[in-house]
Order: structure tokens, then sequence, then C-alpha cells
């Protein structure tokens, strides 16, 4: 795989022997590839990816992966906090408000071709291949609406949470009901804790709560065929059980 090595971010420092064990996806929101280059190289911004991918599906190489690029900002998944120091960063040339508002075909396919080096390389596991909205669903929502998760299951890179009968998913239900989960909320919140979501700041906050939901479902949900679909809750319940039973 060629990459493109001419620009050089300094926004980075040490990893501290941290295990890289994340992939986070994000998008640039800014109008075209130059400008998304000099911001993430400028030293000023303070703000860096490992890679960027063009529309054209050319692959910069920003920050050199032993080091730890400044991507993520303050973000959370499975109880950590420092999610810079365990993930790859990956930037993608696309702003929804931009002419470069499409996932183009060659950068989707680079990107998939990126992804799956990494995987193999640092034995990353196909749950924690993520959205910038997943580890920080309260202030993002890259790479967003549009980007085109279900592509990425025909080419088994990410971790697949459907195809569950109701008779397992009983078998969550009846676990809720031994330990007195009684509200459907509290359900729904519990589960997207075991997932890996930042859940410390919406059992009193509903804006927050929404948010969570909202971002779940772009990311999980948004291809889905409305008119056909089953209900939010039921796969989440789908992905909880996948998720606990799955070794990768």
């Amino acid at each position: 795989m060629k990459y493109i090595t001419k620009y050089k971010s300094p926004n980075y420092n040490s990893r501290n022997n941290s295990k890289i064990k994340l992939v986070i996806i994000h998008y640039t929101a800014l109008p075209n590839l130059n400008e998304a280059i000099l911001f993430l190289t400028k030293k000023e911004k303070k703000v860096s990816s490992h890679y960027l991918i063009s529309q054209d599906g050319e692959i910069y190489y920003l920050v050199n992966e032993k080091f730890r690029a400044w991507h993520a900002g303050q973000a959370f998944w499975q109880d950590n906090t420092d999610i810079n120091s365990v993930s790859i960063g990956i930037e993608l040339d696309y702003s929804p408000r931009g002419k470069n508002n499409k996932f183009s075909i060659k950068m989707m396919s680079s990107l998939k071709k990126l992804i799956i080096k990494i995987q193999k390389k640092y034995k990353i596991t196909k749950k924690n291949i993520l959205a910038h909205s997943d580890v920080a669903p309260y202030r993002k929502k890259d790479p967003g609406k549009y980007f085109p998760w279900e592509s990425f299951l025909g080419s088994k890179i990410i971790f697949d949470s459907k195809n569950i009968t109701k008779s397992k998913i009983r078998i969550i239900e009846e676990w809720f009901y031994k330990n007195n989960f009684t509200s459907k909320k509290k359900k729904i919140i519990f589960s997207l804790a075991l997932i890996g979501y930042d859940i410390r700041n919406v059992y009193s906050n509903r804006k927050n709560y929404n948010k969570l939901i909202f971002a779940y479902k772009t990311r999980h949900m948004n291809h889905l065929d409305n008119k056909k679909s089953k209900s939010f809750y039921f796969i989440l319940i789908q992905h909880l059980y996948n998720f606990l039973l799955t070794k990768n």
C-alpha cells in the first residue's frame, strides 16, 4: 500500500507504551483536501490524525503510528478516557456542506484496505472499528449519517450486530427481569454501557441521553429500511447479545 508522506504533522506525543486497540474514523468537515492538510499539519491547531484519505483514494501518512496523534479529543470507550493513546485516527476528506460531500468509491476502497492492514498489524477486533461519534457522542457526529457502514459488513471489517432470533433475545430480557431492570430506559443505558459508550451523564440529563441514542442510531441503524426495520430497542439488544458472545 502506497502512502503520500511529504506532509507531516507536528501535533503528536508519546503513547506511553499503550497498546493500540481502536481505529477511529472521522471526517474533516473542511471544503477540500488542501485545507484539510493545512489544518492537520499546522502546529497552532493542535489537531492531527495518523492518516488522511482523499476523494481520489490517496492516503496521506501524517503521523507515525507509534505516536499518539491528537484526533479524538475528549472521548471515552469501554472505561478508557484516553482514546488517543490506544487508537489510530483516520480522517476522510469529506464535508456535509462542501463539494466533497460524497464518500467516493476510491476513498472507501482505500479506507477498507488501510483498516484491514491496521487490523492485522495490531490484532484489532471488529468490535473496535469505531466512529468518532461512538467515542464522543455528545460532541461529534462524524463520519455522519451518510457514511456507508453497511459496505464494511461484506468485507468483514466491522462487527455484525444483527441476525439474532427472538428466543435468544429472551435470554437477555430474563436476565434484566431477575436483576430488577424494570424500565426500558435503564435497560438501554445499561446495554450501551456494556458495549462501550459513555453513559456517565445521561441518567439525569435528557439532552445527553438523546444525543447518545442519536449517535447509536446513526452508527448502527441508518442503513436500515425504516418501513421494514425493527425497533431501536430490538436492534440494541441484538447487538448486546452478539457483543457478549462473539469473540471478535
